[in-house]
């Protein structure tokens, strides 16, 4: 008697997780989709991994982003990528971001997504979020360069612009456009 207790809790526990489990999945991927057309055009998007010297300590990726032709209602918002997500900020016509990982070790490692974090992506896409005419909207970019990762001893400077240069510098703030 004891058995088909225990077999009909089991049986009532799993019939309600996998409901909620079902439910939860498919709420998940019906809220978002992406643009197959953005309004706008992404010119060769590259990203670099860097490192922060002992004292300071931390890893992350920088990712530039030369989005042009963007429409008069369309504001270019966040940018996801390898779990993180960051805030694209425009700088000299790139957009750009860095997406701090808070691993305490001091090579890039790729931090496991969080439960809310809403895509699955490969290491080569990223997702640009953007809002147009009022409405949160989602486009894809698959092919994204890889430059050499680089080592800042002081920590890496709070925002980033590929000059025209071989490197990617970092340059002040006074510069970013609004």
């Amino acid at each position: 008697m004891k058995l088909l207790k225990n077999a009909a809790y089991a049986i009532v526990f799993i019939v309600v997780y996998g409901t909620t489990n079902f439910c939860v999945a498919q709420n998940s991927n019906a809220r978002i989709t992406f643009q197959k057309q953005a309004p706008f055009n992404v010119n060769s998007a590259s990203f670099q991994e860097w490192y922060a010297g002992i004292k300071v300590g931390g890893t992350g990726i920088n990712i530039f982003l030369p989005i042009i032709d963007v429409a008069q209602n369309v504001e270019i918002t966040h940018v996801y990528f390898r779990n993180l997500t960051s805030e694209l900020i425009k700088i000299k016509g790139t957009y750009s971001a860095q997406l701090k990982n808070d691993s305490p070790y001091y090579t890039f490692t790729k931090p496991e997504a969080s439960a809310d974090y809403p895509f699955k992506l490969k290491d080569n896409e990223c997702v640009v979020a953007y809002i147009e005419s009022g409405k949160t909207k989602y486009f894809k970019i698959t092919k994204i360069t890889e430059f050499a990762g680089t080592y800042y001893e002081n920590g890496p400077p709070a925002i980033y612009a590929r000059e025209n240069a071989k490197d990617i510098v970092a340059i002040e703030d006074k510069n970013i456009d609004k």
